[in-house]
């Protein structure tokens, strides 16, 4: 079977390595990069550390307003679909590239298949939700992550195409972790002690854009025991620096440039805590059992914030203090995202599916 996939996103290249790896038994694949993130840490080093396969095309997209984006995605990759007829269109998550990738796929009739499809935070005003919510309905083969992803897309209307999996970032992390202390050290490199520090990671548009929201969260992390170890996103970057925030974010806590996968596993797994506004990064937590404080109002991934493994506390400085000091582990954790097979199911369901014919 002939097989393109589509990334351009750091949380897109961890899924579809097991993805990947599981097609290159018994299929072809062609693995295009849109380049949404096109710096060398957030895009080259994770084809180096996870063995995916080197993109046979990559579009160039580059940063831009999220119609930008979108727009450059459909145009750049309908050619390259078009002449090379997949069968199966493979799409993950909920990126611009993502939204791309379904337009072009149902435009030229070709079998989408989205990975982590049904997923809800039930806010509208997030371009995430946005891009979830059609491309599922673009989408020919769903994949769900979770029964509440499979209970979304049900009230939908969207359950004939559905399949429950499991999710492919634990099919991921299970690998991960068995590897990433032993390639590298790196709590001692940013001179932080195992077990004392908070990994803390900002990107969202919602925190990163609003000045206030930002200063807030800088706030809260300078006021936390034990250090904080914060990569920092290109993004954030420059919003730190935009709004006079980066000299007291550089002296109050520890910025390091963005890492590769397996720097970021062994930095969540030597963390007391995780600070984030990253719906990847709070599953990752809780992959790892270590407490989450998210910088959100919602969360795509309840199943984390219901189990007592992860909090929303949006951008309230004195309510992340808290959530970080009182962070600890509860005594139980459920098994909600299945048992580090996923993979194997989805390649297994695109097997059985006829691909799409011409009309």
């Amino acid at each position: 079977m002939n097989v393109m996939s589509v990334v351009g996103a750091r949380p897109q290249f961890v899924k579809a390595m097991p993805v990947s790896r599981a097609l290159g038994e018994r299929h072809e694949e062609r693995l295009v990069h849109t380049g949404q993130h096109y710096d060398e840490e957030l895009s080259d080093v994770f084809f180096d550390q996870l063995d995916i396969p080197r993109p046979a095309h990559e579009l160039g997209v580059g940063s831009g307003t999220h119609a930008e984006q979108t727009s450059a995605v459909v145009a750049r990759l309908a050619p390259l679909v078009d002449r090379a007829d997949p069968d199966v269109l493979v799409l993950y998550g909920d990126t611009n590239s993502t939204l791309g990738g379904a337009i072009v796929g149902a435009k030229l009739d070709v079998t989408v298949a989205h990975v982590e499809a049904g997923l809800r935070s039930g806010v509208r005003s997030m371009p995430e939700e946005i891009n979830r919510v059609l491309t599922d309905h673009a989408s020919d083969l769903l994949f769900a992550p979770t029964e509440a992803a499979v209970e979304n897309l049900d009230r939908e209307g969207l359950g004939d195409r559905c399949q429950l999996v499991g999710d492919v970032m634990y099919d991921a992390m299970l690998w991960a972790r068995e590897v990433a202390d032993q390639e590298t050290d790196v709590a001692a490199e940013y001179g932080v002690e195992r077990g004392e520090y908070v990994l803390a990671t900002v990107h969202r548009p919602r925190n990163a854009d609003d000045p206030d929201r930002l200063s807030a969260i800088v706030d809260a992390l300078a006021a936390v025991d034990g250090g904080v170890v914060l990569p920092v996103h290109p993004r954030t970057e420059r919003a730190l620096e935009r709004f006079g925030l980066w000299e007291w974010a550089a002296e109050s806590l520890t910025l390091v440039d963005p890492v590769g996968y397996l720097e970021f596993v062994a930095l969540l797994s030597g963390a007391r805590a995780v600070a984030t506004d990253s719906g990847g990064v709070q599953k990752e937590a809780f992959f790892l059992k270590r407490p989450c404080v998210t910088f959100r109002d919602e969360t795509e991934w309840t199943e984390t914030v219901d189990a007592g493994w992860n909090a929303l506390v949006g951008a309230d400085e004195r309510a992340i203090v808290d959530a970080l000091t009182d962070a600890s582990p509860p005594a139980e954790q459920p098994s909600p995202y299945g048992d580090g097979h996923a993979a194997e199911r989805i390649v297994s369901q695109i097997e059985s599916t006829e691909p799409a014919t011409e009309t």
